[in-house]
């Protein structure tokens, strides 16, 4: 069985940066809907669009993979969907194991996206025994005390925490000295590892203190328009401009 567990993803070798990394999945998710619905190409605007970027950055970004469209046509879709999963590694299987198979755990056991996206859940793992044997998913969680001999069997490639905060530095310590390289850390604490761990979070609390943040914004900015409002009734009529009570000329004169 091939596996991704000895090789790196292409894109640091051809100097992609990072920030068109982080959209190339963006762009992968609009061109499969497309794909989806048997659309053979797209325009560099539409395609923009769906993935919510503006359409000079999408060029460029493309211009890294050495993708540039045809004038009038636009780009290939099915080419666009093999040539950007090739350079994110999605063109071969990639294990991984869920650590922490609580509420979370089992919700990312039970997603259905991953075998389609290129990955595949090699095995649940929990700390705690009365779990041991359970069926999540199909899958039965397997003890912790296993996981070292789980990653070496199945030649894991990611690992991904879901396990309380307390509890994600130990787990991160065992899957990095097992091998592995890459974590999807969802656990609520900041990792420490050594260089060459790839480190990706997930924290569902900070993305909505975010959004909190802004809906206050917009409501300081919505309480700040009303308040000003009465007071620009109260300024004379003469000086904001307008035609005074006797008749006078506007303050301002048209050219």
């Amino acid at each position: 069985m091939a596996t991704g567990r000895n090789h790196r993803p292409a894109t640091r070798s051809r100097g992609i940066p990072e920030a068109t990394v982080a959209r190339l999945p963006l762009y992968l998710r609009a061109l499969t809907a497309l794909s989806e619905r048997s659309v053979p190409t797209v325009s560099s605007e539409e395609l923009a669009s769906a993935a919510g970027v503006n359409s000079a950055k999408l060029r460029k970004d493309f211009s890294y993979l050495g993708s540039y469209g045809t004038r009038g046509v636009g780009y290939d879709v099915e080419y666009l969907v093999y040539q950007i999963s090739r350079e994110l590694g999605l063109t071969q299987d990639w294990p991984v194991v869920i650590v922490g198979i609580g509420n979370l755990g089992a919700a990312l056991a039970n997603y259905g996206g991953f075998a389609s996206r290129g990955f595949r859940v090699a095995a649940l793992i929990d700390a705690d025994p009365s779990m041991s044997g359970k069926q999540v998913a199909g899958i039965p969680v397997r003890h912790v005390d296993e996981l070292e001999t789980i990653i070496h069997t199945n030649g894991v490639s990611i690992g991904v925490i879901t396990t309380p905060g307390g509890a994600a530095q130990q787990v991160c310590d065992r899957l990095v000295a097992a091998g592995i390289t890459s974590i999807l850390n969802f656990a609520p604490t900041v990792l420490q590892v050594p260089e060459g761990v790839d480190v990706r979070k997930v924290d569902l609390s900070i993305e909505l203190q975010i959004l909190a943040f802004h809906e206050q914004r917009k409501a300081a900015e919505d309480l700040s328009r009303e308040t000003a409002a009465p007071d620009r009734m109260r300024v004379p009529a003469e000086q904001r401009g307008e035609q005074g009570p006797e008749g006078d000329v506007p303050a301002v004169m048209p050219a």
